[in-house]
């Protein structure tokens, strides 16, 4: 499965309105739910940040009592490193940037819980910035369509950097994730809607 032009056609037909599946109304608001979802899903993160953030904004949330913080997310899972996190990115961000998401990769990952995948999806969804986040979904996918075989995710987000045209990263980026979420799953995949018939996963 190596031809790009097809591959993006069929996640067309699939997912025409491919967008991020975190609920956010600001652009902090996807920076921390991006942070929270981390070793959780989407659903779950949404049930948390709809409290999180009627509760408190950006400048309030700097100083928060932080069990308050860690017994509204405890569902996501490793909720007291979470919390110290965002806590950490609410003062950073009101204290540099009045709040404000920057455009700025290098700040952005030099905050903690923030590493290259949550920037990528941060600074795709808020700046339109060209970007390829890759997570458990879209490595599988990448992997099975054969278009790397690599394991490293940095070398992964290169390969598909390479193999997609630019003005394509950022929405093939949410349709291989919805992709890989609901047909191209890990366990039982849906083979019958998947329209990649000869994909690496069904010659093994």
């Amino acid at each position: 499965m190596k031809n790009s032009k097809k591959i993006l056609n069929n996640l067309d037909i699939l997912f025409p309105d491919a967008r991020c599946e975190l609920n956010y109304n600001k652009d902090y608001e996807l920076l921390i739910a991006t942070i929270l979802s981390a070793q959780s899903t989407d659903k779950r993160v949404n049930s948390v940040t709809s409290i999180l953030f009627s509760k408190y904004d950006i400048f309030s949330l700097k100083n928060a009592n932080l069990k308050d913080i860690e017994k509204i997310i405890y569902p996501v899972g490793t909720y007291r490193r979470k919390a110290e996190y965002i806590q950490i990115v609410a003062k950073e961000l009101v204290e540099k940037y009045n709040g404000i998401v920057p455009n700025d990769r290098v700040f952005l990952e030099s905050l903690p819980g923030v590493g290259r995948k949550t920037c990528n999806v941060v600074l795709s969804n808020i700046y339109n910035v060209p970007a390829i986040a890759v997570d458990t979904h879209v490595k599988r996918v990448a992997k099975r369509l054969g278009i790397t075989n690599e394991q490293d995710v940095l070398k992964i987000e290169n390969d598909l950097m390479k193999f997609f045209p630019k003005d394509k990263w950022s929405r093939v980026h949410h349709q291989l994730v919805l992709f890989g979420r609901y047909i191209c799953k890990s366990q039982n995949p849906d083979c019958k809607n998947c329209p990649f018939g000869n994909c690496l996963y069904r010659k093994i």
